[in-house]
Formats: structure tokens, sequence, C-alpha cells
């Protein structure tokens, strides 16, 4: 990973609608995804990007995922990087296999996205957990991922799942604006249909259960634009 950067992702799959998918849902984790399509597309892939981690299907063109995981683990900058091998195979000697040839994870399809991001984020924090924030901080707001707990100056913050996502995202990227609809695409997801009006309700739900009375609000609303994380709450 470079200084300051977010870890970088190498995804080797060779079903177009799935590989879109993951790097999709992986970008709005954080992460930068490069893509690889066959076996040998994924070695030289991995030798130009140096990848923080691996995500592998175990059948592909040119080389299966098990050689192609066989050969990344020969290569000295690849011998630590986790890889999480993706595959139909549910059989317990085909999982033996995977994992004796140096896979850090096994995931059998089909999956659902929440259970891969979440197995994703556990054997980063194993193998390098200097790469995983569990912990989002932004002056006396904090945010653990790990207990999905939420803290403004020493109280405990409840917020719903909506409002937790909502509140994540801005804090990510303090200063930037988001439309609302690019609220809906990255907090309810491209495939649910709701209308723009409801990111206002979810803001103001938000902003209730942030703020006392007196308190500086930390959510920006930009006139015809949209809301943002304000980048000057950080600073005393």
């Amino acid at each position: 990973m470079k200084d300051g950067g977010e870890p970088s992702v190498l995804v080797v799959e060779d079903e177009a609608a799935l590989s879109t998918l993951l790097r999709y849902n992986l970008e709005r984790e954080g992460y930068r995804v490069q893509e690889a399509h066959d076996g040998e597309e994924a070695l030289l892939v991995a030798d130009e990007m140096k990848p923080d981690l691996v995500v592998l299907d175990w059948m592909l063109p040119q080389l299966s995922g098990i050689e192609v995981c066989r050969r990344l683990r020969s290569r000295g900058h690849m011998r630590n990087v986790p890889i999480v091998m993706l595959t139909a195979r549910g059989e317990e000697t085909d999982r033996i296999r995977g994992l004796d040839i140096g896979a850090d994870d096994y995931i059998v399809k089909p999956f659902s996205m929440t259970e891969f991001l979440a197995r994703l984020r556990a054997v980063m924090r194993r193998v390098r957990p200097s790469l995983v924030e569990d912990v989002l901080s932004a002056g006396e707001i904090s945010i653990d991922r790990s207990t999905h707990r939420v803290r403004r100056a020493n109280r405990d913050i409840h917020l719903g799942p909506t409002e937790y996502r909502l509140l994540d995202q801005l804090m990510q990227h303090p200063g930037r604006v988001f439309s609302r609809e690019q609220l809906l695409d990255s907090v309810w997801g491209s495939d649910v249909y709701v209308e723009a009006r409801t990111v206002d309700v979810h803001v103001g739900r938000l902003r209730k259960a942030l703020n006392l009375t007196g308190e500086k609000d930390p959510i920006r609303t930009v006139r015809s634009a949209g809301y943002s994380f304000d980048e000057t709450f950080a600073i005393p």
C-alpha cells in the first residue's frame, strides 16, 4: 500500500458480471481495485501493482486459480500478501488443497456480499492489521467498525443501520460534497429504488442523533448540491 493510500485489491475473476459486482462493492469499502480475467493476466498485473490483497477465482482460463496461487507464493513480494479464493467447489478436500497451496481463506459460491466483505476484513486484520482501519475519527466523533459503535464526546450515539452507513460514508471523505443520488447509490445500493427525498429524511435523523443543543453540526448542507462532512469539524 502506498503511504496514505487505500489498500489495493487484485480481483481475478473471469465472469464479467461477478467481477464488476466485486469491484463495485470493494470500492465502496475504500479499496483500490484492479481486475484480471485469466491466470496469465493475473500474474502480470500482480507484478505491476503489488496488491495488498488478492481475490482469486479457482476456475480460470489459461492457468487455474490453484496454479496462480502457487506461483504468486513463490514470488518474494507476494509471499505475505493475503489471498482469498472464490470457488463453486465446496468439497472439504478442495478447501484443504486451496489452503495448503497458500490461500488464506476460501469462500464458496454463491455467497452474500456482506459475508464476503467481512471475511476480507478478517483476513486483512489477521495477516496485515496495519491496513485495516477499524476506527474512523473526526474531532469528537468516532466510528468503531468492528462493533458498529458510534461515540461523540464520550457518549454513545444510537443510530439505525441506514444512518450508520450514511455517517460512515460522509466521514470517509471529509469536505467532499455528495449529491443525493450519489448517497443513494453508495448507502442504499444501485439495485434499490429509493426516492432522493429519502436522503433528506435520514440526514435529519442522523443530525438529531448526533447533535445536542449548542453542539456544532458536522453535517453540512450544500444548497442545490447535497451534503458533506464538514472538513473543519476535526479542527479545535
